[in-house]
């Protein structure tokens, strides 16, 4: 078969070879691409001979799918997969598997850094610190003692409920179902509109689907505490980037730290986010430590193996 890897996935050269070297010996043809394409005929040469293809991030739209006359398999190096088109794979049962749980400390421990980063004013600490200023006007506050909430305890949810429990918050909770090995743990689940009025902390790990778009917007803020910090290392359209920048600037949020937007980074320089006040900003790095991208090759490639051998694992209905 001929597996088209259509973007680097972020891990030394010496490590893909490795991983494939398998393949390879078993008569695969194995093409990996260190670039990405973004360009949508270049792309499709890429990729329009394939049998299986591996992305990461990168769009993967149904139109080049369609034109993908002998794919069979597409393997997903990422958690989220709404940037694919999965009704074009459906249409011609193809078969798709995720990576999902290659990033949950990673992601978890984001979610942290741009908490803490907004509540003691790390950046704007930084800057006053190398323009030999001092720490007037940026005494922040802790964690310890707050009400963190928790939107969606997947696997990377359910491990930020756990560190929120060992800063010594009081951990809410709001899931489709109700995790009894969290309840075990301390944390407490509530309903939607509870979770966003009483929380100090909103944590977003959602999926992006057409439930969850816009999940965070203009009537959901008003339910927030002014005093209250938004963190997203979800997906980014599950906010309204306008209306949080809106709040932010009109002090009816105190804080955010966004990980994720409607587009991938690079964003526009005008996008309202970038001119919000108290908004720390980091271009989609959460899922990308230099071990989740290592345990994401090892996931997908032994995706591929599975595949193969007819026991396909990981899959994404």
């Amino acid at each position: 078969m001929k597996i088209v890897v259509m973007e680097p996935l972020g891990v030394a050269l010496s490590k893909i070879e490795t991983l494939a070297a398998p393949l390879k010996n078993a008569g695969h043809e194995v093409i990996y691409y260190e670039t990405k394409e973004t360009d949508q005929t270049k792309l499709l040469e890429r990729v329009k001979d394939a049998d299986i293809i591996m992305l990461a991030n990168q769009p993967l739209s149904a139109d080049i799918i369609r034109q993908c006359s002998n794919l069979k398999f597409v393997d997903i190096a990422f958690t989220g997969v709404d940037h694919v088109g999965l009704e074009a794979c459906r249409e011609r049962n193809i078969t798709v598997s995720n990576a999902a749980g290659y990033s949950t400390n990673a992601v978890a421990e984001l979610a942290f850094g741009l908490a803490i980063s907004t509540i003691r004013n790390i950046v704007p600490c930084d800057k006053e610190c190398r323009q030999g200023g001092t720490k007037d006007g940026l005494v922040g506050f802790e964690l310890y003692g707050k009400t963190f909430g928790v939107v969606g305890t997947g696997a990377i949810g359910s491990r930020v409920a756990e560190i929120a429990l060992a800063f010594g918050c009081k951990v809410i909770a709001y899931n489709r179902s109700v995790k009894p090995a969290l309840e075990a743990k301390g944390v407490t689940f509530v309903d939607k509109d509870t979770l966003f009025k009483e929380a100090d902390f909103v944590s977003l790990h959602t999926p992006l689907t057409e439930e969850t778009k816009g999940l965070v917007n203009a009537d959901t803020i008003r339910l927030m505490k002014p005093t209250a910090v938004l963190i997203n290392t979800a997906r980014g359209p599950v906010v309204d980037s306008q209306a949080l920048a809106d709040a932010l600037n009109e002090g009816r949020l105190a804080a955010a730290g966004i990980d994720v937007f409607e587009n991938e980074p690079p964003i526009a320089t005008d996008h309202p986010l970038c001119h919000a006040k108290h908004c720390v900003l980091t271009p989609h790095v959460a899922f990308a430590s230099k071990e989740a991208l290592e345990t994401r090759a090892d996931i997908v490639f032994d995706n591929i193996d599975a595949f193969l051998n007819g026991e396909p694992k990981n899959l994404v209905k």
